[in-house]
């Protein structure tokens, strides 16, 4: 995968994800027109990234998060991991322009995954070994991220930064209905949000074989071994220096976060 006329919208944003900081107006010249040319992009940067991907991440997974960085669906971004922390782990905002935390199912993938095929969802979640507790902060290398458009929002890995990835859940979790499943967010011993699984394009299982189709039509595919992070299950909640956070699962388990300068 390479395009040339990608290349120099990967290298400005290469700098910028190096750097922890965002690329300012961007010039008619690098803006990027179809979604295609984003993944393009995204290759190219994960590429000068020198690192291995362990995952996926799913960005605007609710009508309401497509209208607000206005996109026509969601995009898919690689996960690096370099920006992946473990639970109760601490992680500087510098930096990050979006300034939000995102609570979230996450798959890991077994055998299977591979395949070049139309997946339903029933064939896909077959594929999947575990299922993991997620927090997501993610971040954008474009100071206006709200106007650069999808093309350019999928080259810079879909608006991701770092992620808290729970353990493995021991419970039986697969007769659960995740569409239903009660989501919440504290900020220390405050309720500061809740939601449902069902705010990831009606069920997180759904999405996770949306992005098994998305790749698939760009040339790519899903590994063994990937681990997916399936979209936001709440409104992004704000958070500041100093906060202390904590996603709960109900009987699926907690996981905490806190934030420095």
């Amino acid at each position: 995968m390479s395009d040339p006329e990608t290349k120099p919208l990967a290298q400005q944003l290469f700098t910028a994800w190096q750097g922890f900081h965002q690329l300012p107006a961007l010039p008619d010249a690098l803006r990027l027109q179809t979604r295609p040319q984003g993944y393009l992009a995204q290759h190219a940067l994960w590429q000068a990234c020198q690192e291995p991907s362990y995952g996926w991440k799913i960005a605007a997974t609710s009508a309401a998060g497509q209208k607000h960085i206005g996109v026509s669906g969601p995009l898919a971004g690689r996960l690096l991991p370099s920006r992946r922390l473990a639970a109760g782990d601490a992680v500087s905002l510098r930096g990050n322009v979006m300034r939000v935390m995102e609570a979230e199912f996450a798959f890991r993938l077994g055998a299977g995954a591979s395949q070049a095929k139309h997946w339903s969802m029933g064939e896909m979640m077959a594929c999947v070994e575990a299922m993991h507790l997620a927090i997501e902060i993610p971040n954008s290398r474009y100071s206006g991220f709200e106007q650069v458009g999808e093309a350019c929002l999928i080259a810079d890995f879909a608006c991701a930064g770092h992620v808290v990835i729970g353990q493995a859940i021991s419970m039986p979790w697969r007769d659960k209905d995740l569409s239903q499943h009660a989501v919440q967010v504290f900020r220390g011993d405050q309720a500061v949000a809740e939601g449902v699984g069902g705010n990831v394009l009606g069920d997180p299982r759904v999405a996770l074989t949306w992005l098994a189709n998305e790749l698939l039509a760009n040339g790519m595919s899903l590994q063994p071994g990937d681990l997916v992070i399936t979209g936001t299950c709440v409104v992004p909640v704000v958070v500041s220096e100093g906060d202390a956070m904590r996603a709960s699962f109900g009987d699926l388990g907690d996981l905490s976060v806190h934030f420095t300068a």
